[in-house]
């Protein structure tokens, strides 16, 4: 582990001093402050009086500065260049401050930049990396006012759009039964050769091969088929791609099943990657591709990840990060008074596919999750474990919203998935009995909100028929019956491109049972390239989906390949979301969409149109936080030598948090990759870099309103204030 003494020792590269001589060469003043300094104080004081000076002829930036104001109003009054002042006071403010950077697991990170450019220039030292010069030369002619952020006009954005097609283009459709053909002709030789042995998918004696691939055709539309099919090992996946991946990707691959990463993409979700890449969508399939390959980050932190919600580490008995007491401890998850998630002991706790970026990769890591589907199957103690869970629920005086997810929650059987809603129903019941012998202002809160959250619509489209549309209609009518008024499937698609003539069918199926389909997109950095999220949007907007959360990618260096920059995420809000603006007028309409669920695409369609959008910007761009929840309020208070941004987080005050929010304080997360190697990155995806120049100017942000589509509704009586299951 390297000290703050070794820095001091440590002398910057060649590049490095190039950055600096261009730093100092545009900034007369900061050079004259860094070479007359006689010390590291004489720095940071110099350059301090300086910039307050600067800040102080802006009342309004000057008071956000110091936190004497906040929030969403007094964050859109900042120009430009108060993001550049505020950055390096606050830099000043925290210079000398110590992190542990689990990033680099557990090695200590010191923020002072202030210093290790006085360091640099008196000593060539300072062990300051050319990433961490290069956002200091940005910041400083931001600052000065030399540098711009330009916002791109609507030609320009439409423009990015169409860069990315979606699954339901006829060409890529055409593509999609292309690789289906391919992978059924596989796996008939392997049926064929006695390498496949099923006791449902088999083929009868003496059937010709265009009998057989008639058959297979039959089961590819059966969501069972897929999953007993699914590629579990890297050669398998290679062959099923034409063996169209290079002998890195293979390395790569292999070392991660040699270390016990699992594998498992089901034949369906393969079809969507690209093999024979068309001139017209190059690079369209990357947000899905990134998805299913491994990066050698993953492979080299797998048996080192750190996990990320530390309400995931529960002890029986004891309190999670929150502070609730849970009646199991690997079947609720709780975070906010509100809301309870629950992961049944169902074939639930699985998923239709492995995500590379999967935020319970440190649960595969520990060996308390995997793709053995067999043993997910229920067992007789999930019933007493469901009734004891629905008694927690049924008792906690502040739940109103239940997420039952996984896992998937729509891998369960339509079985396990009616008695879970059952139960759910009953207790639901049982709580709105009681509160009839409770005084107003005692009353307990009575569940509002049921969702489902899956991936199934994305990754197994063919599970969503119309068996399971009668069971979410009942199961609506009879909730709405006693209360609940709202139903949600909250689904998660990465790319326009995955949104497949198949995915639209299953999709009807839900929104035609009355359910509000919404999207949950994790930026990645295939994700996060100029316009396809915006894309995304418009894609979902016409299949009937509203977005919901844009979350940046959780974790450390295990998801370094897929991080986009948190000031990613505010450009992307800030320069290309904002096409999707709905008005405040059309908020009253738009909070009465999901009691018209049915009718969901009908109602998108004529708000677009009165709005003249191309999508709803219904989405908040968030990073779910350690113990805290969603947010985007924050400012970078600190860079590491090798420029990576030290964010200071604070909670979403427009929620409501359990009351240990007021100990835990702020939150501090080191990103785990420089803006600087997130640009070479994109370069390497084919992205034109100046394409994303404001980038850099991006350091602070605030945690967007919520449209009122995803407001709880009103009571018509008052619920008490105690909180229950709770022990701070």
């Amino acid at each position: 582990m390297e000290t703050y003494i070794d820095l001091d020792r440590i002398a910057i590269n060649v590049k490095a001093h190039r950055v600096l001589k261009q730093l100092l060469k545009e900034n007369p003043v900061l050079e004259e402050i860094m070479r007359n300094a006689r010390n590291e104080t004489e720095a940071l004081i110099g350059v301090k009086d300086w910039v307050t000076g600067i800040l102080e002829n802006r009342p309004d930036a000057y008071r956000f500065y110091r936190g004497e104001a906040n929030g969403r109003e007094e964050f859109e009054k900042l120009e430009w260049t108060d993001f550049a002042a505020i950055r390096i006071l606050d830099y000043i403010d925290n210079a000398g401050r110590s992190y542990e950077d689990l990033n680099l697991r557990g090695e200590k990170a010191i923020s002072n930049p202030l210093k290790m450019i006085w360091m640099a220039v008196t000593h060539g030292t300072g062990g300051a990396k050319p990433a961490f010069f290069e956002d200091m030369l940005y910041l400083f002619r931001q600052l000065e006012g030399t540098y711009f952020c330009k916002m791109p006009d609507s030609k320009k954005l439409r423009s990015w759009m169409d860069r990315f097609p979606s699954g339901l283009d006829p060409r890529i459709v055409k593509l999609r039964e292309e690789n289906r053909e391919r992978i059924i002709n596989i796996f008939i030789d392997k049926i064929d050769e006695g390498l496949i042995n099923d006791k449902k998918y088999y083929f009868e004696e003496g059937l010709s091969r265009e009998q057989k691939f008639l058959i297979m055709l039959k089961w590819w539309k059966e969501p069972l088929f897929h999953l007993r099919f699914a590629v579990r090992t890297p050669d398998l996946l290679n062959e099923m791609l034409g063996n169209s991946l290079d002998p890195d990707t293979m390395k790569v691959l292999k070392q991660a099943k040699s270390k016990g990463i699992p594998f498992f993409v089901n034949p369906y979700y393969l079809s969507l990657l690209h093999v024979r890449v068309p001139y017209f969508a190059i690079g369209a399939d990357l947000a899905i591709r990134y998805y299913v390959l491994y990066s050698q980050q993953l492979v080299d932190e797998f048996g080192h990840i750190v996990a990320w919600e530390k309400e995931d580490l529960v002890e029986p008995g004891k309190p999670n990060a929150a502070g609730w007491i849970l009646p199991t401890h690997n079947n609720v998850h709780r975070r906010y008074p509100e809301v309870a998630i629950l992961i049944p002991d169902t074939m639930g706790r699985a998923c239709g596919g492995l995500c590379s970026s999967c935020q319970r990769m440190y649960d595969f890591q520990s060996g308390h999750l995997n793709f053995n589907l067999d043993k997910l199957k229920p067992r007789k103690t999930w019933d007493e474990k469901l009734k004891d869970i629905m008694t927690y629920f049924e008792k906690d005086t502040q739940l109103r919203d239940i997420l039952i997810t996984g896992g998937d929650a729509l891998m369960s059987s339509d079985r396990s998935l009616e008695k879970i809603l059952n139960a759910v129903y009953e207790m639901a019941l049982r709580k709105k009995k009681a509160n009839k012998n409770l005084k107003n202002g005692e009353k307990h809160a009575e569940i509002q909100r049921v969702r489902l959250g899956t991936r199934l619509p994305v990754y197994l489209p063919q599970r969503l028929d119309h068996n399971l549309s009668e069971i979410l209609r009942n199961f609506k009518k009879k909730a709405s019956a006693i209360g609940i008024k709202q139903f949600i499937i909250q689904t998660h698609f990465e790319s326009p491109m995955e949104v497949t003539p198949e995915a639209k069918e299953g999709l009807k199926h839900l929104i035609s049972a009355g359910w509000t389909v919404t999207n949950q997109l994790v930026f990645t950095t295939a994700a996060s390239r100029r316009g396809h999220t915006s894309k995304l949007r418009k894609v979902l907007n016409d299949t009937g989906v509203l977005t919901y959360y844009t979350f940046s990618v959780k974790g450390y260096m295990e998801n370094n390949f897929n991080f986009a920059p948190n000031a990613r995420a505010v450009q992307e809000q800030i320069e290309e979301k904002i096409m999707g603006f709905i008005p405040e007028k059309y908020y009253d309409e738009i909070k009465g969409f999901p009691e018209d669920a049915e009718n969901m695409l009908e109602n998108i369609n004529a708000l677009r149109q009165k709005a003249d959008i191309p999508f709803m910007s219904t989405d908040r761009n968030v990073l779910n936080l350690p113990g805290v929840g969603k947010s985007l309020t924050y400012r970078v208070i600190g860079i590491t030598r090798y420029g990576r941004r030290i964010l200071e987080f604070d909670h979403d005050p427009t929620r409501v948090h359990s009351p240990i929010i007021h100990k835990m304080g702020k939150v501090i997360i080191i990103e785990s990759t420089s803006i600087s190697e997130y640009l070479e990155q994109l370069a390497e995806l084919g992205e034109n870099r100046e394409e994303y120049e404001s980038i850099w100017g991006y350091s602070m942000g605030e945690t967007e309103p919520r449209i009122p589509i995803y407001e709880y509704p009103e009571y018509d009586f008052e619920i008490t204030q105690e909180l229950s299951n709770l022990e701070i």
